[in-house]
């Protein structure tokens, strides 16, 4: 910089990065009528430099916003990435930038891709990353994703690794039966509210010592707490809205300091259940309903949402938000979402968000946060 200076040179440009200790630096530089930058081949000699001049378009070339890749799975082999950069060749994107996001507790990247038409590369990447193992979220770049601001969860088999209803089904013996009527609905063979109408009634005089013992048996899915934590210290909004029952989230949003919680309330009388439920279904309508109804008390914009679910009756909260994730879900959720997610881990998604995992540990380490457990009992 100090010859640049010495001979009269402009900067335009300037681009640095550092990969394992080294170091490339790349300057656009106009220069006074007559200099020369020859003087710069004898640093690089003294210094023990590699220093490349040639003449560049003196027209500046804007950034162009492109769209912005993330690679997730155990282990990313150089075929898999082989395949993926084939991949967004093969619809006219070039692999602008690539940055490692996280090692564990998958390996994560993150790919910001120009020129290929985000739908024509969405379509193609989903179906190599099914082919070869690894999951891919394809987003957009801009100010819209960096701006998100509200995350809405589904809870059974999302936030949690259980559905709840099948433990309750358990106490009463009911277990088989409610789990067959689950697994249609979660598929979306049976309409979501008359399901869980035909399942509450099966738990009708269910008493609370059962519930209890139920709600005892809830494991938060791997990385939850790590996750909720994380998007709080980033200023984000949680929310969780379940197809299940207040009893479990309402104690949830107050261990986890989750800002919204809706569920279905269950009826009580005489401390048994009834069969009944009290109040309107959250069904998937009314899951979508409560996105909206969320981000509008919050004053958040709809494209500043997130929302993420694995059932049938989460896929239209899904395409209410801005971006839609689908997090270990059906099959049919995973066709109609934005992106898909299918590692174990629910704080993977942050690496979506384009968090890295250092940023992560760095403020746990600021906090003094400790690794948090698994499982965790619900009621007092």
């Amino acid at each position: 910089m100090g010859l640049l200076a010495a001979v009269g040179a402009e900067i335009d440009d300037v681009e640095q990065v550092v990969i394992r200790r080294h170091l490339t630096l790349g300057l656009l530089t106009r220069l006074p009528h007559g200099s020369t930058l020859s003087m710069l081949h004898d640093l690089g000699t003294a210094r023990g430099l590699s220093i490349e001049i040639e003449r560049a378009d003196a027209t500046p070339t804007e950034r162009a916003l492109g769209s912005v890749v993330t690679v997730l799975a155990r282990v990313i082999t150089p075929d898999q990435f082989e395949a993926i950069a084939e991949a967004v060749a093969s619809t006219g994107g070039n692999i602008d930038r690539i940055v490692r996001l996280s090692r564990y507790p998958v390996m994560s990247f993150e790919l910001t891709v120009l020129g290929a038409p985000i739908d024509a590369l969405r379509a193609r990447l989903v179906s190599v990353a099914h082919e070869i193992g690894v999951d891919v979220a394809i987003q957009p770049d801009g100010l819209v994703r960096r701006s998100q601001r509200l995350v809405v969860l589904d809870v059974d088999s999302t936030l949690i690794q259980n559905e709840v209803i099948d433990l309750m089904a358990d106490e009463c013996g009911a277990g088989d039966a409610v789990a067959e009527i689950t697994a249609a609905a979660m598929a979306g063979e049976i309409d979501f509210a008359s399901a869980l109408t035909q399942r509450v009634r099966l738990l009708a005089g269910l008493d609370e010592r059962a519930m209890r013992r139920a709600a005892e048996r809830v494991v938060l899915t791997p990385g939850a707490r790590t996750f909720v934590r994380t998007l709080k210290r980033m200023g984000f909004k949680v929310a969780i809205v379940s197809g299940g029952f207040t009893f479990v989230t309402d104690r949830l949003a107050a261990d986890l300091d989750i800002d919204h919680a809706f569920a279905n309330e269950l009826e009580l009388s005489d401390g048994r259940l009834t069969g009944a439920i009290v109040g309107p279904v959250v069904d998937r309508a009314r899951k979508a309903a409560l996105l909206v109804e969320i981000a509008d008390t919050e004053g958040i914009p709809l494209d500043q949402t997130i929302a993420v679910g694995d059932g049938a009756n989460d896929l239209d909260m899904l395409a209410a938000a801005g971006l839609g994730i689908a997090f270990n879900a059906k099959q049919i959720v995973r066709d109609a979402a934005d992106t898909a997610v299918n590692v174990p881990y629910l704080d993977a998604l942050l690496y979506v968000l384009g968090v890295r995992r250092s940023e992560i540990e760095a403020a746990d380490h600021a906090d003094g946060a400790g690794p948090a457990g698994i499982r965790m009992p619900l009621l007092d």
